[in-house]
């Protein structure tokens, strides 16, 4: 018998759920800070991409409060 997903997701580890948030429900954020980055890597400059980490920051840490 196959778990029921939500189950399946509440039996899930925080690092496990993080790491699922970061490539599928904060993958629009996550793809616009690894452009940045990779735009910028030649080029380090303290808060180059700061707009862009907070926006996928911000993504994770709402879909981490959500009970799944």
């Amino acid at each position: 018998m196959h778990p029921n997903p939500s189950q399946a997701a509440a039996t899930l580890t925080p690092l496990r759920r993080f790491a699922g948030h970061a490539t599928t429900t904060c993958s629009a954020q996550a793809s616009a800070y690894g452009k940045c980055i990779l735009a910028t890597y030649t080029d380090v400059r303290k808060d180059a991409c700061k707009e862009e980490f907070a926006k996928f920051g911000a993504c994770l840490r709402e879909t981490m409060k959500r009970k799944w």
